[in-house]
């Protein structure tokens, strides 16, 4: 919205020197009205913006549990310096420690590895001890008779063991397989998308330094120079106003940059499960 009023600002500084150049008679109509056109195409973005701000404003209320008109307030400075990131292999270090998803699957695995194990442990004789001690007398003979101790042994052995507990273990070994595959899958995945959001950083804050150090400046530049020309007739009309389109045009990539370098930097800090990811 800033750099639409701003370049509104200067479509109507272009159509007052137009006119005033076209009353003296060393102008032309139709760079009036060339301008003019640009600038209700200005107006016209404009209120699109409105729109789509109130769009999104309402969007922002349901997430956030509130009335969808509440009105949003946006912060009058934006950081416009972006982070310098870990490396790719330091961000796939954290990823493999704090990223709950790896986590789960881990625990999944685990657990298949538990279940193996107790169905291997079925292969085993299981063997049952047991003591017993009891005191007698015969109280109506009057005899006193010994105490006694027994004990008790058991033992129950796999006999049919190719039948079920062969095809058990069969069945737990292929169950420990898939979680293996299944972390390792997600894993590979994690990795690829770490690699992705950090490459979109990497770009977009290139681009970002691009518009904003040198093509944004000379595309000012280039405007202020075509507008002087156009007062002096040394430059055509058509000329300046597709030099201030231009401006314009640089000028919203930059900020999509900026938001798109911003996104990438909340996915990372998504796929790496925290927010501890710069240098």
């Amino acid at each position: 919205m800033e750099i639409i009023l701003v370049n509104q600002n200067l479509l109507r500084q272009f159509i007052n020197i137009a006119r005033t150049k076209y009353e003296v008679g060393e102008g032309l109509q139709q760079d009036v009205l060339l301008a003019q056109l640009e600038l209700s195409k200005m107006l016209d973005n404009e209120l699109k913006l409105q729109g789509a701000t109130r769009k999104f404003q309402g969007l922002l209320n349901a997430l956030l549990n509130r009335p969808a008109n509440q009105r949003i307030k946006l912060p009058k400075e934006i950081t416009e310096v972006l982070p310098v990131l870990q490396t790719e292999t330091a961000l796939y270090a954290q990823a493999k420690k704090y990223r709950a998803l790896l986590a789960s699957k881990r625990e999944s695995l685990n657990a298949a590895q538990s279940r193996l194990k107790l169905a291997k442990r079925d292969l085993m004789p299981d063997f049952k001890m047991g003591a017993f001690y009891g005191g007698r007398s015969d109280t109506l003979s009057g005899q006193e008779r010994a105490d006694f101790l027994s004990l008790k042994l058991s033992m129950t052995v796999p006999i049919f063991a190719s039948k079920k507990q062969n095809k058990a273990i069969d069945q737990r070994s292929n169950e420990l397989m898939q979680q293996r595959y299944a972390l390792q899958d997600q894993w590979n995945q994690v990795q690829a998308q770490i690699s992705i959001a950090y490459n979109d950083f990497q770009q977009t804050k290139n681009q970002v330094v691009l518009f904003k150090s040198g093509i944004i400046p000379q595309a000012r530049q280039t405007v202020a120079s075509m507008l002087v020309g156009y007062q002096v007739n040394k430059v055509d009309f058509l000329n300046l106003v597709r030099s201030q389109i231009t401006l314009y045009s640089y000028e919203t990539q930059y900020w999509k940059a900026l938001t798109e370098a911003n996104q990438a930097l909340a996915q990372l800090t998504a796929m790496v499960g925290r927010e501890d990811i710069y240098e």
